[in-house]
Formats: structure tokens, sequence, C-alpha cells
């Protein structure tokens, strides 16, 4: 489990201009990131627009980003629905090999109640031959895991071994943090209060303004780890304009223009997903010449 202590980065699907997958941006990114000291990556998450991707693109993103990494850096894989029937078949059946760990997203749209939760955990705790990080992002799936459902299922299935918390209220994560076995990993899901929840006990971030300021960001979480808090605090109040900037107008919209700002990839997203607007993408452009 200490291979996901720090700072994770889950990675954007770059797109050429006729929007298919771009294989050597996306190794390029990937490199990038082991270059400024991300500890871990994650793949097909929702920052990767996994939703429009077809099955066949997915196996490309999976093997180009296996093949960019070579092993250097533990790889966690978005695997998350709301058929719970349908998760664990996939669960049973999909190539895992090269990975690490699964990102299994609290299921969306159906609205469940916390038994259905602790269910649904429950069948994909006892169906997955990698260990589990629980995904609770109400923004997106319109049920919050409360942090007595996290607790529980925590502390009754061993191979699952984390949470990234995406409520974005820092009162509830520490009381999860309170709650949950201290192996357990309370991960940030939410890059503006990474640094209080790591200060108050969690264990880190996935990120997505990491994957745009990879060596500032990873490094401010590693002093927060360490109990560095001024130091911690410094960076964070460098980086903080930036994260509001790259969710003013959605995920991955914003990542994506600085990603290219930073001539990495090109600015190109699936619909329903449109790219940042001139304003926004100026301002973003602004922040990383200054930056």
């Amino acid at each position: 489990m200490e291979a996901f202590i720090g700072t994770g980065v889950a990675l954007v699907t770059p797109f050429n201009d006729d929007l298919s997958v771009d294989t050597n941006a996306l190794s390029a990114l990937v490199k990038d990131q082991i270059e400024n000291g991300i500890e871990y990556l994650v793949v097909l998450g929702t920052t990767a627009e996994s939703a429009t991707l077809s099955k066949k693109e997915k196996e490309l993103v999976k093997t180009v980003i296996k093949e960019a990494n070579q092993g250097k850096l533990p790889l966690v894989l978005g695997m998350g629905g709301n058929d719970t029937a349908g998760l664990v078949e996939e669960l049973i059946s999909e190539d895992l090999e090269g990975f690490d760990a699964i990102l299994s997203v609290s299921p969306f749209y159906n609205k469940p109640t916390q038994e259905g939760i602790y269910r649904h955990f429950k069948a994909v705790a006892e169906a997955s031959p990698l260990p589990v990080i629980l995904y609770n992002v109400p923004g997106r799936t319109a049920s919050n895991i409360l942090p007595e459902t996290i607790n529980r299922i925590a502390r009754d299935f061993k191979n699952v071994i984390g949470v990234k918390e995406a409520a974005g209220e820092i009162v509830q994560a520490m009381k999860l943090i309170s709650l949950v076995p201290e192996d357990f990993l309370v991960i940030s899901g939410d890059d503006m209060i990474t640094l209080p929840m790591t200060l108050a006990g969690g264990k880190g971030v996935i990120s997505v303004i990491g994957q745009g300021l990879p060596k500032e960001f990873s490094e401010m979480v590693r002093l927060g780890l360490k109990g560095e808090v001024r130091e911690a605090y410094k960076l964070h109040y460098r980086i903080a304009p930036s994260i509001d900037m790259i969710f003013a107008e959605g995920n991955p919209a914003g990542i994506k223009a600085m990603l290219h700002k930073r001539s990495l990839i090109k600015n190109n997203l699936r619909l329903p997903l449109v790219e940042a607007t001139d304003g926004l993408y100026t301002r973003i452009s602004a922040f990383v010449e200054s930056f």
C-alpha cells in the first residue's frame, strides 16, 4: 500500500485533430510525469474521458501507458460502473497484467442507499484479483459514500485498501480518517484541499492539477506528509489559483488547456465535452508563463 502514498495523477487521453487517440502524446505525457516526481498513475479514470472511449481504444490506452511507463511507477486502472453484475464480470475477465490496483467509482445514476453501496463493493472486493481503491465523488454519482460505510467496507474486505475521497468536504474527510483502520489509505480527490487532508492524516492525492504541475504539486504533498507545514503551504498558495482555473469549465477541459500550453498535447476533447473558452485558455496560459 505504500506505493499509493503521495501523488497519483489521473491521466488525460490526448486526441489528434481527428479525435483518434494520440499515442505519441500519451507516451510523452507518461514520461513527463515520471521525470517530475509523480508517485503513481491512474489510467482510464474520469479525466481520461473514458466514457467516450471504445473498448478497443481503452486497450490501446492501457498498452501505450504500460509501454511508456516500463514498470517505473505503479499503475491504477479505473474500473467502475452502475451495473454491479456487469462490473463483476469485467473484473473476472479483464486482463489486468501490469496493473497494481483498481480504482472503482461508487455506482452513479442509480442513487443506491448506503446498504446498496456496501453490497456493490462487497461484490467488487470478492471478484477483484487486485487491491481496490474506492472512489467517492458525489458531484458525479449523485450519492455520497458516508464515512461509516467506507469504514465498514474497509474492515470487512482487506483487499479494499483505500478511498479516493472527492466529496470536497474537509470535515467529512477528517471524520473518515478518524474512523478507518490506520493502514487504510484516505486519498484526496480534491486538489484544493489536498494539503489540509494530508496534514489531517490523509495519505496524499489522486490529482488533476498534478498532471500539469507535477514537480511542484508532488513536492507539496511530500512536504505535507513529512509535516513541513510552512514550506508545503508556500507551494499550495502558488499553485492554488491554477486549481480554480482548470475546473472553471469542467474537467478535463482546463487541464488539457494547461497541457497544451506546455506543448504536451493538442487541445482536443470529445463531445459532449468541449475545449476551454478563449478567455479561460488565456488565463491558464498566463499562469503557466508566470509560474
